[in-house]
């Protein structure tokens, strides 16, 4: 192969050049890379650069002759048109910057072991009128249906991820629980830590706050709770709630020793629910997104006598 010079994308501004080439070489390691940036092979506008170097739109990056299997594109997966479909029907909030879908129950955002069908492997479906494909910028768990957003350009996604990480963008769940709170509102402080496969309340722990308020209870046998985490740790809803004696009904992670709760009024699937966010802060004007409660859910309210108003 010969020497090319490649002008970088419009799409591609502010990319780092380290995961510029994770995009359009990603056969080639990063020891590989360092190396080639080190000896000046790879250029950005005939200047040495490093692999943290941001890029700008129009710059000309100099590839050097590489092996066949470095230079070899990576390998789209082609969707298939009931996949398409599936994903389409997802979306309940769409503007050139963000799209918003509703995930179902037992759907992966990422994918890992044994799982082979996620969110992230059909993200080529929702491409619409772009050129490129959405960007994830957070998780919900895979048994949590719910809002998951996903940005539509790299500016939208540096923008979303920061307001995740700063907590600027409030976001409202719901639960159905075994029994009832002692209080209808309140806040739950306890610190969590992952100790073998589970997060755990502990000491001195990661700080984790969650505001509660029970919506609607049957006695003290279940409960419609509305839970907003002020904190972001891994299953902090979960866990919270069950430390206060109100396990979520479908969990089999965190309700004594580990065993699904399971009743025959409902469905045998976790009920917890990413329901509403609020995304003013990042439209300087009241926008909140709502999602609505999958089937599963609706049906167990009804069978449980809970009523729930959106």
């Amino acid at each position: 192969m010969s020497v090319e010079m490649i002008k970088v994308k419009d799409i591609d501004d502010g990319m780092r050049l380290n995961r510029w080439f994770l995009k359009y070489y990603p056969n080639i390691t990063m020891g590989r890379l360092q190396k080639l940036l080190r000896t000046k092979q790879i250029k950005v506008d005939g200047s040495r650069a490093e692999t943290s170097l941001k890029l700008a739109a129009g710059q000309i990056i100099r590839i050097p002759p590489l092996k066949n299997d470095e230079a070899e594109p990576e390998k789209s997966k082609t969707l298939l048109p009931k996949e398409i479909e599936f994903m389409q029907s997802l979306v309940i909030f769409k503007d050139d910057n963000i799209i918003a879908i509703n995930k179902p129950s037992g759907l992966a955002v990422q994918g890992g072991t044994n799982t082979r069908f996620h969110v992230d492997g059909l993200l080529d479906a929702l491409i619409f009128e772009k050129e490129e494909r959405p960007r994830l910028v957070h998780r919900i768990d895979k048994d949590t249906s719910g809002i998951l957003l996903l940005a539509r350009n790299r500016k939208t996604a540096d923008l979303l991820t920061k307001a995740f990480r700063e907590h600027k963008l409030p976001k409202t769940y719901l639960a159905l629980v075994k029994g009832c709170p002692k209080q209808e509102e309140g806040e739950i402080k306890a610190s969590l830590e992952k100790i073998g496969e589970r997060m755990q309340v502990v000491t001195n722990g990661q700080s984790a706050k969650t505001l509660y308020k029970v919506l609607d209870s049957v006695g003290q046998k279940f409960a419609l709770v509305e839970a907003s985490p002020l904190t972001g740790r891994t299953h902090q809803i979960r866990v919270h709630l069950e430390h206060i004696g109100c396990p979520i009904i479908g969990d089999d992670k965190y309700y004594g020793g580990g065993e699904r709760i399971k009743c025959e009024l409902f469905a045998d699937k976790l009920h917890l629910h990413a329901y509403k966010i609020d995304l003013s802060t990042i439209y300087n004007k009241k926008v909140v997104i709502k999602a609505a409660l999958p089937q599963h859910f609706c049906d167990s309210l009804s069978a449980s006598g809970i009523s729930f108003k959106e």
